[in-house]
């Protein structure tokens, strides 16, 4: 009988962080001999450039930086350990998607990835070229094949390998989290055991990375696709698996799992991590942001708060003429609650000054949305204002629902570095503060009881201007994220007139939407990377 003693070692690398990045390998490798002799490390996907690099790739000099990397490696990994990474490497002027194995000082095996993805939020045939073959290497006398993220999705890679002689898949990810991804991909990682009776271990990155957040929960399946050992979600971690291979029988796996989070925790989670590794990263003391007593606000203020922790989270009310009691009220409330630095600035005074000098220009003309987005735009400069001086990242409060529609000001409260809830719908927003309050007091409960407002004209509530939010997500969601045309959500059962009017607003705010800031992605199909409409267009609006 053969045993490997397989540590999947979900890391959260640093894009371009060649030496930082080997640190964090030659640190686990060194615990891992520590437990066990001779123990088999699986890293993720493009391990030692961080996911995605993008055109980083495309730099000179690259090829010297892996070259480097990868001569630091073989001289400083621990002999007995045999090391499973991922990396570029240049090859006959072709660059590769590679997964490399080292061993005793040396670069023992490599094989180049050969299913490369080039939809959603991947661009990788940019970039590389595709492998063509199965690469197997015997590992304490089991032959071991190698694969990469996408290799997994398509059957024909890990059927060569089965037909190689392969008793065991190793497959590196660089896999980004969106709602309902990790059942997925056990059922397609799952699916591919079975048909080609052949385990696999699956170990996938984690961390934020500008919109992408990976969430990790590596995991490993025996030939009948079911899960033997499973890592947690949305933290670094280190996890062994057990393999035990008999001559003609079965391959065995062993492990402790931790099960994945419910939808809302998931999606909770990976809002927490994309904040937290988008300040941290980007090297930001902390943040700041507008705090005005509804919904969106809140719940941003909630994600800083654990994210970054109340210390480094400023929260500014910038009350109005038309700004309630109740928000003011509500706003401080938070505030304690999370014990957060609060503050107040009206923008009274600046909203005054604005219309002293646009007086000439205006006079005649009947108020209309151009002082709804002064207003906004006050309060933007504020917020950015306070940025520039004590550097804190300002973050924006705007949801998916209202980004979609145009439901917001430019070089207002579109003003800022990162959008937290930028790929969440209104709905979502609800479930996700009702979802945070379950785990103790933070939302003021009439912060989401109360109808939602801008507050930015007297009673204002926004479904004078849109749809109820239930029915504005059902339309967003079947265009947006499902290329519906407005006839097939029409013939679904919503009002055609709410249809058109929506589908037109979408298509005639890609302008706006192209100016926002970045945000955490959590859905199918975010705004930015993954859907990339053209401004200027003749289309016709909801086709």
């Amino acid at each position: 009988m053969a045993k490997l003693d397989i540590l999947m070692a979900q890391l959260n690398t640093r894009v371009g962080d060649f030496e930082g990045n080997a640190d964090r390998v030659l640190a686990v490798a060194r615990r891992a001999v520590g437990e066990r002799s001779a123990p088999v490390i699986v890293f993720p996907e493009l391990t030692l450039s961080g996911y995605p690099p993008e055109d980083l790739l495309l730099r000179p000099s690259l090829e010297g930086r892996v070259q480097r990397t990868l001569a630091r490696l073989r001289r400083e990994l621990p002999a007995e350990a045999v090391v499973v990474l991922g990396y570029p490497r240049r090859r006959d002027g072709n660059l590769y998607n590679m997964a490399g194995v080292l061993t005793g000082g040396a670069l023992v095996a490599e094989y180049a990835k050969r299913c490369l993805p080039n939809y959603q939020v991947f661009d990788e045939k940019r970039y590389f070229s595709g492998g063509d073959a199965a690469q197997l290497l015997e590992i304490a006398g089991v032959p071991v094949a190698l694969s990469v993220c996408e290799d997994i999705w398509d059957e024909a890679p890990i059927l060569d390998s089965a037909a190689a002689g392969a008793k065991l898949l190793l497959n590196l990810n660089a896999s980004p989290f969106h709602r309902g991804k990790q059942r997925e991909r056990r059922e397609v990682v799952g699916a591919r055991a079975r048909t080609a009776g052949l385990p696999v271990v699956y170990v996938n990155q984690v961390g934020g990375q500008d919109e992408l957040v990976f969430d990790g929960g590596s995991f490993a399946v025996d030939a009948n696709g079911e899960v033997m050992a499973s890592a947690p979600h949305f933290r670094e971690a280190e996890c062994w698996v057990s393999v035990e291979v008999d001559d003609g029988g079965p391959v065995r796996l062993g492990g402790t799992q931790v099960a994945p989070p419910e939808d809302l925790a998931a999606t909770w989670e990976a809002l927490v991590l994309g904040v937290r590794d988008y300040v941290d990263k980007n090297g930001f003391p902390g943040v700041v942001l507008g705090l005005s007593g509804g919904v969106d606000s809140a719940l941003t203020l909630a994600v800083a708060v654990e994210a970054l922790g109340a210390d480094r989270v400023e929260a500014v009310m910038m009350p109005f003429r038309y700004t309630s009691s109740m928000s003011v009220e509500d706003a401080a409330e938070q505030s304690r609650l999370l014990g957060v630095r609060h503050s107040v600035i009206s923008i009274e005074g600046a909203y005054n000054a604005f219309m002293q000098a646009l007086a000439p220009h205006f006079e005649g003309l009947a108020p209309d949305t151009t002082e709804e987005n002064l207003q906004a735009r006050c309060r933007g400069v504020l917020l950015m204002s306070l940025s520039n001086k004590g550097g804190a990242l300002v973050l924006t409060t705007g949801n998916k629902s209202e980004l979609a529609v145009g439901y917001s000001t430019l070089y207002g409260d579109m003003a800022g570095g990162f959008d937290v809830l930028k790929d969440v719908p209104k709905t979502l927003v609800y479930a996700l503060c009702r979802y945070r309050n379950s785990l103790g007091p933070c939302i003021p409960e009439r912060v989401i009881d109360r109808p939602p407002s801008a507050e930015l004209a007297p009673d204002q509530r926004d479904d004078d201007s849109l749809p109820a939010y239930p029915v504005l997500d059902d339309i967003l969601e079947r265009y947006v994220e499902q290329d519906e045309s407005a006839e097939a959500i029409i013939a679904a059962g919503l009002p055609r007139e709410q249809v058109e009017r929506v589908v037109r607003l979408v298509d005639r705010n890609e302008y706006k939407r192209r100016q926002a800031p970045i945000g955490v992605r959590i859905t199918r199909r975010g705004f930015g990377r993954d859907r990339r409409y053209p401004i200027t267009s003749a289309w016709l609006p909801g086709d």
